[in-house]
Parts: C-alpha cells; sequence; structure tokens
C-alpha cells in the first residue's frame, strides 16, 4: 500500500521544514519501505518475496509449531526492513524521482498500524 500522501500530510500538519521523518511498521509481520511505485515491480516483489519464503507448507517452519502460520511473514519482513528514515527540505519529503514509500502486511490477518516521527525545526 503506498503510504506517500499520508506521510507528506503528517508532514504537512506538523509544519517542519528541516529534519529527519521516520515511518515505522508497527507489526512484527509488517514492513515499511521505499520503492518505485509500478505496477509490474510490485508484483515481482510480491513473487520474489514468497520465491524466498514460501508460505506453504506451513509445516516446513518451526515458529508454525505454536500454533500459528505466519513465520514466512516474519521473513519477509526481515528481507523488506522495518522502517524508513527520509531527510526534509523546505518542507518537502527528499525522496527521488520514482521514489513512494510503502506499507507492506505480510500477514493479512492482523491489523494495520505505522508510526510516523518527525524530527526537526
Amino acid at each position: 500500500m503506498n503510504i506517500t500522501a499520508q506521510v507528506e500530510l503528517c508532514l504537512r500538519d506538523s509544519g517542519m521544514s528541516e529534519g529527519l521523518v521516520l515511518a515505522n511498521a508497527m507489526n512484527i509481520t509488517s514492513s515499511v519501505f521505499i520503492n518505485d511505485d509500478e505496477s509490474g515491480l510490485l508484483h515481482d516483489y510480491e513473487q520474489w518475496l514468497e520465491a524466498i519464503a514460501p508460505h506453504e507448507p506451513v509445516s516446513q517452519y518451526r515458529h508454525n509449531d505454536t500454533g500459528e502460520e505466519n513465520a514466512d511473514a516474519h521473513m519477509k519482513r526481515q528481507i523488506m526492513g522495518r522502517e524508513v528514515v527520509i531527510a526534509v527540505t523546505d518542507g518537502k519529503l527528499d525522496l527521488g524521482t520514482w521514489e513512494q514509500i510503502f506499507y507492506a502486511e505480510f500477514d493479512g490477518n492482523r491489523r494495520k498500524h505505522v508510526l510516523v516521527k518527525i524530527i526537526g525545526e
């Protein structure tokens, strides 16, 4: 899910002009990352992550012996990362030409939650 507009709104509401924005996934099976908002690339990420940490068979993971079935989601989060930090100049996020901020939840049973911290002046 592209969350760039929501992060920009948080920044605008803060009134900060110079500093840093931290966007942090608040679930152990989710990620916040920066990349291009191109549908083919986003599909490729899903396929790549599933190849590296496939959901099925759930019996392949010891974590799932606890009654959970989301070990793959934990691993996918580890690969994609927990958070991003973006510099802010003149009240705008310093993102590259094609860069956008994304939230991904790899265990669809979880509530979505992102923490945004804005530090600066």
